[in-house]
């Protein structure tokens, strides 16, 4: 850090910041001072401070609240991650002193959730069980954004080609089927392309999945478009809509084998030949090498060939 760099450090006051981004997310500085139980003056004397250490206005006042300027949209996003690592830190060294050496936060899809993590994480806490892993499950889409912004150490889940700058690692491959009732008219069909399946109604997955997505693209590729009856947010929500008639589907092959014996029992599933239906869910983060030794350690256990597939074996 430069001599200058640290000045400005210096210059910059926490409680300033916190303030802040509280005027910013009520829009105004009365509903920040109530909320803060701090006078309005003294919210108004601190973002003044604030523009004369930047040398820039932050926010345009008027009658009803405040807007941002250009540079205090920029002080925001900058604000926003200097708190959050702040609260990270605090976390992790309040688990220190409770005695827990290590703290992972994992965000990863429901294709990863459903087939794979479960048997890993729980392989891997058995063997270091001083280390905290705290799990969300979220769209692709979403958990590239949480590593971006380092709301997640580690992500895991499908990458689009050339869709993010984030580092990525092999952890499995997935395949797709279709999903259908046992006495549907594709039930008997060994294999099928996907634009095959468009002369049915289909339940799908969430506009912004990343399977949604490709079935979205596959169609347009066609110059089709694909019936749909009804979007679901889970796995066992749609098979139990394709069991009562309302579709056909589209999920992990695995998935669905590890739901068959309880919500799945009365569908049946239909390899698909799109290249698309072959998959690979990566393990992302900013950067490996700078993660910290717990991160590490696990994204050292779900990389392992022991958490490979054959294929990946073979290869």
């Amino acid at each position: 850090m430069t001599s200058s760099e640290r000045s400005f450090a210096r210059r910059i006051d926490l409680t300033s910041l916190q303030l802040f981004v509280a005027v910013c997310e009520l829009g105004s500085i009365g509903r920040a001072a109530e909320r803060e139980f701090i006078a309005a003056s003294a919210i108004s004397k601190r973002l003044s401070d604030l523009e004369g250490t930047l040398g820039t206005p932050l926010l345009y006042r008027h009658a009803r609240g405040v807007d941002l300027t250009p540079a205090g949209e920029s002080l925001l996003h900058h604000a926003r991650s200097v708190l959050y690592s702040l609260e990270k830190m605090q976390g992790e060294l309040s688990e220190y002193a409770d005695g827990v050496r290590g703290h992972v936060r994992v965000h990863a899809n429901i294709s990863a959730i459903v087939q794979f993590l479960p048997e890993d994480l729980g392989a891997f806490t058995r063997e270091h069980d001083a280390i905290k892993i705290d799990l969300e499950e979220h769209l692709s889409s979403e958990v590239v954004r949480a590593v971006h912004e380092g709301a997640a150490d580690l992500g895991v889940c499908h990458l689009a080609e050339g869709s993010t700058e984030l580092q990525s690692l092999p952890y499995r491959d997935d395949t797709l089927a279709l999903i259908v009732p046992a006495g549907h008219a594709l039930a008997g069909v060994r294999a099928i392309d996907f634009v095959d399946t468009l002369a049915f109604d289909h339940v799908g997955l969430h506009t912004n999945s990343s399977i949604y997505v490709a079935m979205h693209q596959a169609a347009l590729a066609a110059n089709r478009s694909i019936r749909l009856r009804i979007h679901v947010t889970g796995l066992d929500a749609m098979c139990r809509m394709i069991e009562n008639g309302l579709g056909v589907g589209v999920m992990p092959r695995r998935a669905f084998e590890l739901m068959q014996g309880g919500i799945g029992r009365g569908l049946t599933s239909v390899a698909l030949q799109d290249a698309w239906a072959a998959r690979q869910i990566r393990l992302i983060a900013r950067d490996f090498s700078t993660l910290p030794v717990a991160a590490r350690m696990l994204v050292k256990h779900l990389h392992t060939p022991a958490a490979a597939t054959p294929a990946q074996l073979a290869a």
